[in-house]
């Protein structure tokens, strides 16, 4: 337990902060496989439509601290993959 008033302030802002991160992570994830599920069923529209709808939660978690830049930048790539590959097939 925090033995100080500053200690205790930064063990709540710490635990916020950890949930709010939690949250974040897990929309990304959803938002993820959502167009990687989609890929596979082989819709491409709707595949396309999630990828779009992805891109802006990819690129906030790296404003936000929760990816690397270079992280998104292979997420968006290998999802935009699947796309490309879809609708050539």
């Amino acid at each position: 337990m925090a033995n100080s008033a500053q200690a205790l302030k930064r063990a709540k802002q710490s635990e916020r902060n950890r949930q709010t991160n939690m949250a974040a992570r897990t929309r990304l994830r959803t938002k993820i496989k959502r167009v990687v599920y989609s890929a596979e069923e082989g819709n491409a529209e709707v595949t396309e439509a999630a990828y779009h709808e992805a891109v802006p939660y990819i690129d906030g978690a790296v404003t936000k601290g929760i990816i690397h830049k270079n992280k998104a930048a292979r997420l968006k790539s290998r999802l935009n993959a699947r796309i490309v590959k879809l609708k050539q097939a």
